[in-house]
């Protein structure tokens, strides 16, 4: 049996995205961050899609998802030129078997970049490391005032190739932020003053994609790559520019349960928060808050059904919603809902489900549940 609710994955608009981003910022390298599971969607098939497409950089959050992904992206790992990067941080216990693995790590302070070089002689290896520089996160990393004296240290340490430097920014979703402004003045800085102490660093990073966005400095030299995630997706922040002409490549499907006549006076839903004024035909749909629908839309939000946006009335519940379908002749149980995605010429996203949230399309995008069945829809080109 088919699941009752499944989001499908446009490969090929998502290489479109990836391209499109690729040929914004150029001639600088994108990395692709895929972690939690590429937000939960699947990294195999994102992976693959979008290292046939050219991607030869990948960001993770911890060791697990490195793991995995090295097994997942199907290529030669020693001859491939693919990295994989850990961009937040690396405990003690971990760091043997990354280094092992030849997963790229972030040097966030002299003590993990010790723990780093012996574990690299111990294996007989030469890690690949980054420095973290807390240039006004405050969540992460080297401080950046001070931070040279650190990377001095580091530099002495055996076994260790010290190929980039990257930092990140709280409020890049913000055009012309004064915060970020300043963030990116202090790391250039720092930037400028390690190569003239000898650093030759083939990677500095500090864009994600509100940067690239907003701050588009921060994809021109002396930055060598651009990270970005949710702009693959083909949604952003809501305050942010949409600078990037990219597209959605998620669709988020289920099927009606029940149509049903009901009569003026009925309320729908836990609370009763919505009473019909006049007899109205209702379908509940086979999809609620467990399956990602944000309790926001209730009474507020709308989905496809027979390619009418229909209003949903009642208050979303875990597992079945109840949309006004007036509008929608001969619709009956089994037919298809989208919830959000293209319908026509009309569509939701993710970005609009966001907004009724106030909150981001990261949120929405995670918050997928587990029974949501993820199916690849779209066609990748072929590895070139």
């Amino acid at each position: 049996m088919k699941r009752r609710v499944h989001v499908e994955i446009d490969l090929a608009a998502l290489v479109r995205n990836y391209e499109r981003i690729c040929a914004r910022v150029q001639p600088l390298k994108v990395l692709c961050v895929l972690k939690a599971n590429a937000y939960g969607l699947g990294v195999e098939s994102y992976a693959r899609a979008l290292c046939a497409a050219g991607c030869r950089a990948f960001g993770v959050a911890e060791p697990h998802e490195a793991m995995e992904l090295i097994r997942k992206l199907g290529v030669p790992w020693e001859t491939s030129g693919v990295s994989v990067q850990i961009l937040s941080s690396i405990l003690p216990d971990e760091i043997p078997a990354m280094v092992k693995a030849g997963v790229t790590l972030p040097v966030t302070d002299l003590a993990t970049a010790r723990l780093i070089s012996a574990a690299a002689v111990r294996a007989k290896k030469t890690a690949k490391v980054h420095f973290k520089i807390d240039s006004g996160m405050g969540r992460l990393g080297i401080l950046a005032d001070g931070a040279l004296a650190v990377m001095r240290a580091v530099r002495a340490l055996p076994n260790l190739d010290c190929e980039g430097i990257f930092s990140h920014c709280p409020m890049a979703y913000e055009p012309k932020d004064p915060y970020t402004k300043s963030q990116i003045a202090r790391f250039k800085a720092l930037v400028a003053a390690a190569r003239r102490e000898g650093f030759a660093f083939t990677k500095v990073h500090m864009a994600a994609s509100d940067a690239i966005n907003n701050f588009p400095e921060t994809a021109k030299a002396p930055f060598t790559l651009v990270r970005t995630g949710i702009n693959l997706h083909g949604s952003f922040d809501p305050n942010g520019r949409k600078a990037l002409k990219v597209e959605p490549v998620l669709t988020l499907k289920t099927r009606v349960a029940q149509v049903r006549e009901l009569p003026a006076g009925t309320t729908l839903g836990y609370g009763r928060t919505w009473c019909l004024a006049q007899p109205t035909k209702i379908a509940t749909i086979s999809a609620g808050y467990a399956d990602g629908l944000p309790l926001a839309l209730t009474n507020r939000g709308f989905v496809f059904i027979g390619g009418k946006r229909c209003k949903i009335v009642g208050r979303i519940s875990m597992d079945y919603t109840t949309v006004d379908v007036s509008d929608v002749p001969d619709v009956k149980a089994g037919d298809e809902v989208i919830c959000f995605g293209k319908c026509g010429a009309d569509s939701i996203t993710p970005d609009d489900w966001a907004a009724l949230k106030g909150t981001h399309a990261y949120d929405i995008i995670c918050s997928l549940g587990t029974r949501v069945e993820r199916v690849v829809a779209g066609v990748a080109p072929e590895g070139r």
